[in-house]
């Protein structure tokens, strides 16, 4: 990858698990200091667990829900979260394989069968849930609060760019959405629900999402006034971002990608 000038090194980034209720919903910092049973209480209902990356100095940032590969929450989605603070946001980035037990593989079999099992619904909740929990001040602390309200985009990748686009359908306080090479027809019937822009990367030989699926979504935005924008990559396939995967990655391609969507978030949440 080209070297890029960016305000932030990777020294000076941080990051942290982190686990909260997909509820969208969250006990503050005073809720636990006059509950006794706060540490130890089980909660009743599902919990989004993840990993929280940002900038370690004083101010509010925009911030970003990063969504993994069918490969699961894995080293090489780390990478992007930690360029994409260097950038100057505040990232999270939800495990959405964590109602099946939050598995990471390399195997391509076993990696189908997790996104088959997947509920996208209860996913999308999940999605919903990382917003809100980036929203919130859990420490009530303004000092320690690092994003800015409603300050955030969407990024996905393969199974993470289809819900990418899917939530961008439906969460009206989106700001921008990004999708690698996403496949956008069970969107198709909600687009009217897209209130932000969107920036789909598509590959120009994939397998898995073809040309008349996003001529289709494309006419489909065209017609509702929507703001879309897809860029194919002449030569590549699916997953071309994706370095830990020689056999398909375009170095090009990837560098190209990664400028387009820094100007195209940039342009939205660093105004």
């Amino acid at each position: 990858m080209l070297k890029r000038e960016t305000p932030f090194t990777p020294n000076q980034i941080g990051f942290s698990s982190v686990r909260f209720s997909s509820k969208g919903v969250f006990d503050t910092h005073k809720d636990k200091m006059v509950d006794p049973y706060a540490q130890t209480r089980i909660p009743k209902e599902a919990q989004v667990e993840g990993v929280h990356f940002f900038p370690q100095e004083k101010g509010k940032f925009p911030s970003i829900v990063l969504l993994h590969e069918r490969w699961g929450l894995n080293g090489q989605i780390k990478a992007v979260a930690t360029r994409l603070a260097c950038e100057g946001y505040v990232v999270l980035i939800p495990n959405l394989y964590g109602r099946q037990g939050g598995m990471i593989t390399a195997n391509a079999e076993v990696a189908d069968a997790l996104v088959d099992r997947m509920d996208q619904e209860t996913v999308l909740e999940d999605i919903n849930a990382s917003c809100e929990w980036l929203n919130t001040n859990i420490a009530e602390d303004e000092l320690l609060d690092q994003t800015r309200r409603n300050f955030h985009a969407v990024i996905g990748f393969g199974i993470g760019g289809t819900l990418a686009i899917r939530f961008a359908c439906r969460r009206r306080r989106l700001r921008a959405a990004v999708a690698f090479y996403g496949n956008p027809t069970s969107s198709l019937e909600h687009i009217q629900g897209m209130l932000c822009p969107l920036l789909i990367h598509a590959a120009e030989k994939d397998d898995l999402v073809t040309k008349d699926e996003l001529d289709a979504f494309k006419t489909a935005a065209d017609d509702a006034d929507k703001n879309l924008q897809i860029i194919t990559y002449p030569g590549t396939t699916h997953s071309f971002f994706n370095e830990s995967k020689p056999d398909v990655y375009h170095a090009e391609s990837a560098e190209k990608a990664w400028e387009e969507t820094l100007a195209f978030i940039n342009k939205v949440l660093k105004v």
